[in-house]
């Protein structure tokens, strides 16, 4: 009997839960009027030789590791950021004789100029250390 009323009670209430919940709507137009664009702005990477880039940082950092594509450093003032930075077309060829000599081995202390908010290596001053 105490059964038979609870399974009574729970399968109307399950019935008055079907029938009061709602449709699902479409939430494509909605987010459509929401969203605004996005601005991106365009930075040109690659400077004209001679010239000093505009608004550019430099980074002095210890190399961490270093190849013909790419160079990981983490900085000096603060040990815990590490950096990842692609090459410039012109210090693609630079990067390649430097390898070819031995390159940049761990710890080198070097100094990357690149543009804020970028990770494209303009130049690199340092002097690689002799390979063991």
């Amino acid at each position: 009997m105490k059964n038979s009323k609870i399974l009574a009670s729970s399968l109307a209430l399950a019935a008055m839960l079907a029938m009061s919940s709602t449709p699902a709507r479409a939430q494509a137009a909605e987010v459509a009027k929401i969203a605004a664009p996005i601005v991106v702005k365009i930075i040109n990477a690659v400077t004209e030789k001679g010239s000093k880039p505009k608004d550019s940082n430099w980074l002095k950092a210890e190399v961490i590791h270093a190849d013909a594509n790419s160079i990981i450093v983490r900085e000096q003032q603060n040990g815990l950021m590490i950096h990842t930075f692609n090459f410039s077309p012109e210090m693609k060829d630079k990067m390649q004789a430097i390898l070819d000599q031995g390159g940049f081995q761990y710890g080198d202390k070097i100094g990357i100029l690149y543009m804020p908010g970028q990770t494209v290596a303009l130049r690199i001053h340092g002097k690689p250390s002799k390979p063991l």
